[in-house]
């Protein structure tokens, strides 16, 4: 143990030093015996406690603002923009790294986070990046709306997305008593009974993903015109304007699986779209489109999808999950197709399936099919309006409650970052397929029994292509002389004492 604590304070040095502030944001570990967790970055040190205080350690505190409603109101001048460390805000960074640090063999020993600026293509990033404890990455946005919901407009509020699971079931009349886990430990998230006045009013409730909108630019967008399917829900409801705070780290199937749980990553088992689980000696990708048919493998003992939850407090209520990799439970998926089909590479197999995506109706710029992520998406999200639209075929048939997850929106900032163009268009193309759905609500006459609730996995923010560079040297000078094994997953997930 001994061994292993120098090979972690070596560790955390390496990454601490001023030669790496621009592209080491944060660097934390937990400390076991106090219950708490340590982060450190070239400013300073402090120790998060889970009552919230934090106890300085040294220098300034790398996490010292932890606002949730920062940078509001928001100004489509700053998508672009990455701050620095100083100048950033960290919203319940106790609470959410200690929840990081809590599976017993899926948690690294230390995580290390980007700097919103650092610019890593060859390690898997992008242009638009995520998956850091900073309020704009963290930011999803959360609007409620039709039928038993408050109709308030854009509030000053924040809420968190594990709150989105107790949400919904309160939205399909399901008393708080039965948001709970399947040992009945209560959820992490809280429903917002705020946001959803009247429960059970909807004779449908819908949850609709757009996987990495950010808040700030959805709700500008809807604001200006832009996005005319968001802005009749919003007439019809209630936007925060802090939006939902992802766990971490702000990644998807991390906030996926959280926001469909209730319970954050230390609890559900998924701590990243890729880690390293010392029980099995394996490294787990559960976020490819090889498994994202196979999610619930990786769901720990005793949790709960919305799914689950919601068939405990009311055997025979159909639900359906569309797109979505976290579908436990649900009646009819998207991802039980795939797994009946039998195909080995999963969604990836299923190419013939997909629509084309020249030609599809909701593309507003089609040079932006050149991306192939962005092609992919589309063809993706063109597969799962066509799904939905079929479950609501008939109204007496229609599922209680439907999960409708959209990814373009993803390929899009990633592929340029918010505010970009390729990212507005993406934006603009999920809420022509929102649109869609609401135009056939309408034709059935069900428009008003229906509650929505809009929300996304994480924010986003714009790298910076000169700002460059690698801590795995600094890893390597720090953790090699010691004789001790390590890997570094993601990267940003250092295990120590294991293989490489």
């Amino acid at each position: 143990m001994t061994r292993l604590l120098a090979a972690r304070d070596a560790a955390v040095a390496a990454l601490s030093s001023p030669s790496l502030a621009a592209v080491v944001d944060l660097v934390a570990h937990p400390e076991p015996v106090q219950g708490s967790v340590v982060v450190a970055n070239a400013g300073g040190a402090v120790r998060l406690h889970p009552d919230g205080r934090h106890e300085p350690l040294a220098g300034r505190d790398p996490v010292g603002c932890t606002d949730p409603l920062a940078f509001l109101p928001y100004r489509p001048d700053d998508a672009a923009l990455a701050r620095d460390n100083a100048d950033n805000a960290y919203p319940d960074p106790g609470g959410r790294l200690l929840s990081f640090f809590a599976d017993p063999t899926r948690s690294p020993d230390l995580v290390v986070v980007h700097t919103p600026a650092h610019y890593f293509p060859a390690e898997g990033g992008h242009r638009g990046e995520h998956g850091s404890l900073d309020a704009v990455q963290s930011r999803a946005p959360l609007l409620v709306a039709g039928a038993g919901a408050a109709r308030a407009g854009i509030v000053a509020d924040h809420a968190r997305v594990v709150d989105v699971a107790p949400t919904l079931l309160r939205a399909a009349g399901v008393a708080a008593s039965w948001h709970r886990d399947a040992t009945g430990a209560e959820l992490d998230g809280r429903e917002r009974a705020d946001l959803v006045t009247e429960p059970g009013a909807g004779r449908f409730v819908v949850g609709v993903l757009w996987d990495g909108a950010p808040c700030g630019e959805l709700l500008h967008l809807a604001g200006t015109g832009e996005l005319p399917g968001v802005a009749r829900l919003l007439e019809l409801g209630t936007a925060l304007a802090g939006g939902a705070v992802a766990e971490f780290p702000s990644v998807t199937l991390v906030n996926h699986t959280s926001a469909l749980t209730g319970v954050g990553p230390g609890r559900h088992g998924v701590l990243g779209n890729v880690f390293h689980d010392r029980a099995t000696g394996l490294r787990e990708v559960p976020n490819d489109a090889s498994t994202w048919h196979r999610s619930a493998r990786w769901l720990r003992p005793g949790v709960a999808t919305v799914f689950e939850q919601l068939a405990a407090a009311r055997p025979g209520a159909v639900t359906a999950c569309l797109n979505e990799p976290v579908d436990r439970g649900a009646t009819v998926s998207t991802m039980q197709r795939i797994r009946a089909s039998g195909a080995a590479g999963g969604a990836g197999d299923l190419d013939a399936a997909l629509p084309p995506a020249e030609g599809s109706r909701f593309v507003g710029d089609a040079a932006h099919l050149a991306d192939p992520s962005y092609r992919w998406g589309t063809r993706v999200d063109d597969l799962g309006l066509a799904q939905l639209l079929q479950a609501f075929a008939d109204p007496a048939a229609a599922p209680t409650l439907t999960w409708w997850n959209n990814v373009v929106t993803d390929s899009g900032h990633h592929a340029g970052g918010p505010g970009s163009t390729i990212a507005r268009c993406s934006l603009r193309d999920a809420d022509r397929r929102l649109q869609a759905f609401l135009d056939h609500l309408d034709r059935l006459g069900i428009a008003d029994e229906v509650t929505f609730l809009l929300t996304a996995d994480h924010g986003f923010e714009t790298s910076d292509v000169g700002v460059t560079g690698s801590w795995a040297p600094a890893l390597h000078a720090a953790l090699d002389p010691l004789g001790i094994g390590w890997r570094d997953e993601g990267p940003g997930f250092v295990y120590l004492d294991v293989s490489g």
